[in-house]
């Protein structure tokens, strides 16, 4: 589905694109933005490229322009007090306020630039590759597809994805990750259908039906109906626990007894800008099913159930408190 040359092409450019916008923001001389603009008319991929790039910079600063006066400025003592993913967003942000560098550090952002496919923050996609296979992307993930005659390879840059395919043992389905190789084994099961989600360098492996190798650990297969962590070449298998991994695909957070830091942690990976929460209110429990196409409404839901309250002060800057 992919051609390699293409995409490393494409990488180029849109590195280029990112080189002459910072660039740009560090010097906005008339020489050279003629420059760029002889650059950008040079080829239609470049300025493809540099409408993407830019795109998402002048996106980002828009959202930035909108916090409260002073934000910007405490940003990086308030991601000390978050947990790792709070403080990767609010670092992001930062970034942004003194230039363009982001765009050269934050992988995440770069990513679905590069990908065969990209779903943006809350964003769901299924695709069918064919064959009865079919994808599920969630939120902020982006993957490359390969199909050929030899190999059904899905590179999972970032992000969470399912997959049910058909078992083939001339040609199975594989996905590749930064963590893995995972491979849908051919057997009893006519059909395979797993989930993979990259989190706090590790996967999370869940099997819904068939197995699943992982390639470099052996005697190893995630049998139907099991959860797995696989992280540093090794892996371990894990009770459900307190949130259905799957129910993101029917537009879904199911949870039983979960800590509200770790639900508004998972909210916040559907809705863009920053959802805080003090100390006092993240070790109280949830349980329940939550729609996740409206995240305002399923905060004012959620405030409705417990002793908290919901203080907007921008809709991309939330911050949940005792109430």
């Amino acid at each position: 589905m992919s051609n390699p040359a293409n995409k490393d092409a494409e990488a180029i450019r849109v590195k280029q694109a990112i080189g002459w916008l910072i660039r740009l923001q560090q010097n906005d001389a008339p020489a050279l933005r003629r420059q760029c603009e002889q650059w950008r008319r040079a080829n239609p991929g470049h300025e493809r490229a540099w409408q993407r790039v830019s795109g998402m910079h002048a996106e980002l600063s828009q959202d930035l322009r909108a916090l409260p006066v002073g934000t910007v400025n405490t940003l990086e003592n308030s991601a000390l007090r978050l947990q790792r993913r709070q403080a990767l967003k609010l670092l992001s942000l930062t970034a942004v306020a003194g230039g363009s560098a982001w765009l050269a550090k934050d992988l995440s952002a770069i990513q679905p630039l590069l990908a065969d496919q990209a779903t943006a923050v809350g964003e769901h996609r299924h695709l069918a590759l064919g064959n009865g296979d079919e994808l599920d992307l969630n939120t902020a993930t982006a993957v490359d597809v390969r199909l050929g005659a030899r190999q059904r390879l899905i590179v999972l840059r970032q992000g969470e994805l399912f997959v049910n395919c058909t078992a083939d043992s001339q040609r199975p389905l594989q996905v590749s990750t930064p963590h893995g190789l995972f491979e849908a084994k051919a057997g009893a099961e006519p059909v395979t259908r797993f989930g993979l989600r990259l989190r706090d360098g590790g996967i999370n492996l869940n099997v819904e039906q068939g197995q699943v190798a992982v390639a470099g650990i052996p005697v190893f297969k995630a049998t139907a109906g099991n959860h797995y962590r696989v992280a540093d070449g090794s892996a371990s298998r894990y009770q459900r626990g307190d949130m259905d991994p799957s129910a993101w695909r029917e537009g879904l957070i199911v949870t039983r007894d979960m800590r509200l830091e770790d639900f508004l942690d998972e909210v916040g990976r559907y809705r863009s800008g920053h959802l805080g929460y003090t100390r006092g209110v993240a070790d109280l429990r949830l349980s329940g099913v939550f729609r996740l196409d409206d995240t305002d409404e399923l905060l004012r839901v959620m405030a409705q159930t417990l002793p908290i309250r919901v203080q907007y002060m921008t809709r991309w800057w939330v911050q949940v408190k005792a109430a």
